[in-house]
């Protein structure tokens, strides 16, 4: 059997990135530092979710991260696309694809990992999200 346990993604700036995902409804659930490694490990879920975990990795030491060493990305449900992406643009994050037809929008995190968001169901084109272009890649 296997079981989905956690996501890693290397941050540089962990307090950034975990008021990023505060913003998305995840919290923190344990944090584990490492001074001989000299890095920290921080897991955040979704409460009732926390089977579904992204462990932040955060290397004391680095000087950044170039794009090679991301992957695709995180793929969250959420109950209200619209609501979401509204407080996440009123906390200064970039919508790169706005959720025109109810259903998906795409969000970078600090670290610029791709960040998808799914709708619970659907909800009917709005706007101003079915009139918004798209603000970069996704």
């Amino acid at each position: 059997m296997t079981k989905y346990l956690h996501t890693m993604i290397r941050v540089s700036d962990p307090e950034a990135t975990i008021r990023f995902f505060n913003l998305l409804g995840l919290e923190e659930i344990r944090r584990m530092e490492n001074d001989k490694g000299r890095y920290t490990l921080i897991f955040l879920a979704a409460p009732g979710d926390e089977g579904a975990q992204v462990e932040l990795t955060h290397n004391w030491d680095e000087q950044g991260y170039g794009g090679g060493r991301n992957f695709g990305h995180l793929a969250y449900r959420v109950d209200d696309i619209y609501a979401t992406c509204r407080r996440l643009m009123e906390a200064g994050v970039t919508i790169n694809r706005p959720p025109r037809d109810g259903h998906m929008a795409f969000v970078r995190s600090p670290d610029d990992i791709s960040i998808e968001l799914l709708q619970n169901g659907q909800l009917a084109p709005a706007e101003p999200w079915a009139s918004m272009p798209n603000m970069g890649e996704w």
